[in-house]
């Protein structure tokens, strides 16, 4: 049973989530008993939505209409007036296996199934999520139950296929400023005849994901038949993984997760591998940069993270290959969006002053996916790697990438700029990776594209009193000077030894 309101959008922008508004004295409130924070469903032609309700107690609203958010019109179809049924819905018998799991008892295969179900089909509020991330955070999951998850995660969205045996991708577990290998890796080894699909993350916890950087540069947000297309034609691709539906789940995963900020080793594995076995790759490589201040702090957690994922990798299918990486300090000099796109096509464009541990960074991780691909014998793909840069067809082709994802363009630059001396002479030995994430973010990255730092004090040279160690950039002079008044609070931004 249900009771029909008028539809009105109030372009509210509730982030993904579908948020409905009715007046406390509304008749359906009242003989439903709906309160605020209620769930409800909403039922507009053939389409049903499961929303969060406010409730409103001046004029905002009518008795007889429902307000709608942007994400909930949207879902809904919705049209100006339309007829809206408001009713319960069904019990979430699914979480029960959430509340097990906080209270011990491990997750199956069909517990993981009947949850992503549920994700999937936007009947988990976000209260719901967070008890879920919360559950599965730290060390909470075993790696059958990361295997149950991924698998039910994978089946949850849309499959694709591709007629070469062998399908590459490449995937970084984050936790290092200016890490943008993936936009070099790709072009390179789709320059050597193989097929990569490259989905991609925005960020998290960062100033930058992947699909945040090639936002800057092309389209990414561009659908799962256009990837199909660029794919077919040019080899590879990196889009948005939110706009093809591959991992549904780990999209609204991710959306909690980054305000929480929670790391888990079994959520991270599920996120991964169900959008590499979604996307139809079977050789996959993993980048786990190990360092103080990156998401992986040590050599035991990176071993003990690697062993699960290429565990979970042949359980599932897929050949996995876990490299351990340098950690210790940002890659590159740009740390933001737009900043660290201008780092990337230095290098592809072979330019003076282009950032040489980025390049190696990336052809080290470009002849780990052929070698692993069967592109390249064990050994050789290095070589072959370097040749495909230094001459010229990996900035061919990812030119050619962009053009086929809707346009290459200019990333944009920020309008306000400042630069941070060092106060002390000496050599630079220690450096914190998360207090430079924070900075570029109160900058504005990544919502401001061109927001962010660019970094001139890697570890081991020389500074003296006066010497920029960084640059903020920001999009207005608001937000400069809070990322500065912050940056001049810190004493272990950059650690310098005295001379």
């Amino acid at each position: 049973m249900g009771y029909a309101l008028r539809a009105r959008r109030l372009g509210i922008d509730t982030y993904q989530q579908p948020v409905a508004y009715m007046r406390r004295d509304c008749a359906v409130c009242r003989a439903e008993g709906f309160e605020a924070q209620s769930r409800v469903e909403l039922l507009c032609g053939a389409r049903v939505v499961t929303a969060t309700l406010n409730v409103t107690d001046g004029d905002l609203l009518e008795g007889q209409e429902i307000g709608l958010s942007e994400a909930a019109w949207e879902a809904l179809g919705a049209s100006p007036g339309a007829a809206v049924t408001v009713r319960h819905p069904a019990p979430l018998a699914s979480f029960a296996a959430v509340r097990g799991k906080i209270h011990g008892r491990p997750l199956d295969d069909a517990a993981a199934q009947a949850i992503v179900g549920d994700i999937v089909g936007g009947r988990y509020p976000d209260i719901h999520l967070s008890s879920l991330i919360t559950a599965c955070s730290g060390n909470r999951l075993d790696l059958a139950e990361t295997i149950a998850l991924t698998r039910a995660m994978a089946a949850a969205g849309k499959h694709m296929s591709w007629p070469a045996s062998v399908v590459v991708d490449k995937h970084c577990v984050g936790g290092l400023p200016g890490n943008r290998t993936t936009l070099l890796v790709v072009p390179i080894v789709a320059a050597c005849g193989m097929t990569m699909p490259k989905t991609s993350s925005r960020a998290i916890t960062s100033p930058a994901g992947t699909a945040d950087t090639m936002e800057t540069l092309a389209p990414v947000a561009i659908g799962i038949d256009a990837m199909r297309r660029v794919v077919e034609q040019e080899g590879g691709c990196i889009v948005w993984g939110g706009s093809v539906t591959l991992s549904p789940a780990d999209d609204v995963l991710i959306r909690v997760e980054r305000p929480l900020e929670l790391d888990s080793d079994g959520l991270l594995v599920a996120s991964v591998l169900s959008k590499k076995l979604a996307a139809g790759a079977s050789h996959v490589l993993i980048d786990i940069p190990v360092g103080r201040t990156a998401k992986v702090r040590s050599d035991q957690a990176a071993r003990d993270l690697a062993a699960r994922l290429e565990a979970a990798g042949r359980a599932l299918g897929l050949a996995v290959r876990c490299v351990l990486s340098d950690g210790s300090q940002p890659v590159g000099v740009g740390i933001g969006p737009a900043l660290e796109a201008m780092d990337v096509l230095a290098v592809l464009q072979g330019q003076a002053g282009a950032p040489q541990d980025l390049r190696q960074r990336a052809l080290a991780l470009a002849a780990g996916v052929l070698e692993l691909g069967g592109r390249a014998a064990p050994g050789a793909g290095l070589a072959l790697a370097a040749q495909v840069l230094d001459s010229g067809a990996a900035w061919a082709k990812f030119q050619a990438i962009c053009a086929a994802q809707g346009g290459l363009r200019e990333p944009p630059v920020a309008p306000c700029t400042h630069a941070l001396p060092a106060r002390h002479a000496g050599r630079v030995v220690g450096i914190d990776n998360r207090k430079l994430a924070t900075l570029a973010k109160l900058a504005g990255a990544p919502r401001a594209a061109a927001a962010g730092v660019r970094f001139f004090a890697p570890l081991g040279s020389r500074l003296e009193v006066g010497q920029p160690m960084l640059s903020i950039h920001a999009e207005s002079p608001g937000e400069l000077a809070y990322a500065l008044e912050y940056a001049e609070a810190q004493s272990n931004l950059v650690t310098v030894e005295d001379a």
